[in-house]
């Protein structure tokens, strides 16, 4: 039976601690001590009448009537939310700040920035955080709005908005190949010096017959900056495997060419992700359009 003297403040440290996995997270979260929740969890149990979580030890997990009043309260919660940033987020105003993750490197640090840069121009009452931070952060644990990787992501705890296609190519300096033994196939690589940067493992396919063959790759450098590859590479160094984009200046003068005639690496999506399922507030919903916009007319 519901008793109206459920305290709220024990549901949401409730909810805190079955999406975020125990006990200490949501004591953090909440900024109280862990065991002040478990006494809100035993206060819920008890005016419920119901076991919600089961504790042992070195672990824990929901009951039946546990699962099921989180799907409601997660459900009711998300409504409270959207609510409240409605009544405050006024439907002519673009305001608030943005946290958005991002590759570095050409794309980040000279398409995305001006693209930034342009939004803010156009909303002043609009702040950004810019991240280029490489390691691949989570959006909810981290707090961040919007993310933007390459590659194929399998998430799907959230949405991915595909921004553009970027051409990868495997590239060395002429001097480079006149002193070396031939590459024409990608087995060769095992005998060539390689420069990588956070992909080890270098997939191709023959323009004709389609074959796929995967290579793995033991740099001479490596290094998760792009403009380090193309310097080492420009010198002699080795191959790269780049971002066309992060190059087009040196392939024109002829300071990079391609290696392969007959294999090529696919190409990979640059996609924009975001919260699956939450609530968002216009400067967010405004960010996204745009940048959306301007990948297209780039």
């Amino acid at each position: 039976m519901y008793h109206s003297s459920i305290n709220l403040l024990d549901v949401r440290a409730f909810v805190l601690v079955a999406n975020l996995g125990n006990f200490t997270k949501a004591a953090e979260a909440l900024g109280v001590s862990r065991s002040h929740v478990s006494r809100q969890i035993q206060s819920l149990e008890k005016q419920m009448g119901v076991s919600l979580i089961i504790r042992t030890t070195r672990s824990m997990k929901l009951t039946t009537a546990g699962r099921a009043f989180l799907a409601s309260c997660d459900q009711a919660l998300n409504s409270i939310d959207k609510a409240v940033h409605t009544a405050v987020d006024d439907i002519e105003t673009i305001r608030g700040n943005i946290k958005i993750n991002c590759v570095g490197g050409y794309i980040g640090e000279e398409m995305v920035s001006e693209f930034i840069a342009a939004f803010l121009q156009a909303h002043p009452d609009v702040t950004v955080e810019l991240d280029f931070s490489s390691h691949r952060v989570d959006l909810l644990e981290e707090e961040f709005d919007l993310a933007i990787r390459m590659g194929e992501l399998a998430d799907a705890s959230y949405v991915a908005r595909k921004l553009t296609t970027i051409e990868m190519q495997t590239l060395a300096s002429p001097s480079y190949l006149a002193n070396s033994a031939p590459v024409t196939h990608p087995k060769h690589l095992k005998s060539h010096r390689c420069i990588t940067g956070s992909v080890t493992k270098w997939r191709f396919e023959h323009i004709e017959t389609k074959e796929s063959v995967e290579v793995p790759i033991e740099g001479v450098l490596s290094c998760k900056n792009g403009r380090v590859l193309i310097n080492a590479a420009k010198k002699g160094l080795g191959l790269i495997r780049v971002p066309r984009i992060y190059c087009e200046r040196e392939i024109e003068q002829g300071q990079l060419v391609s290696v392969f005639t007959d294999w090529q690496v696919s190409d990979v999506p640059l996609s924009i992700i975001y919260h699956k399922d939450k609530y968002q507030p216009n400067r967010i919903r405004a960010c996204i359009s745009h940048l959306i916009s301007a990948f297209g007319n780039s």
